[in-house]
């Protein structure tokens, strides 16, 4: 086995094995639209996820709940 077979050998693992669920979201579609969709409902679920975190963190903070003086840690109340 020479050190080419063996780089080959690692190609052809990635190519078929550790890719093909890349090559199985490309839908064989020749479209740039429709190959990103994928990408584009992700960032749009992203979103709406980081607005909705936002939302609650509102919501808590707004409620008081929590203890913001600065000696909550002993690092921080040192002058």
């Amino acid at each position: 086995m020479t050190w080419k077979g063996f780089f080959e050998g690692i190609q052809s693992f990635a190519e078929s094995v550790l890719f093909a669920p890349y090559d199985a979201l490309r839908l064989g579609v020749d479209s740039w639209w429709v190959s990103n969709v994928v990408s584009w409902i992700l960032v749009l679920i992203g979103f709406v996820a980081f607005f909705y975190w936002m939302k609650q963190l509102s919501i808590f903070n707004a409620s008081g709940e929590e203890d913001r003086s600065q000696t909550s840690h002993s690092f921080l109340g040192k002058n």
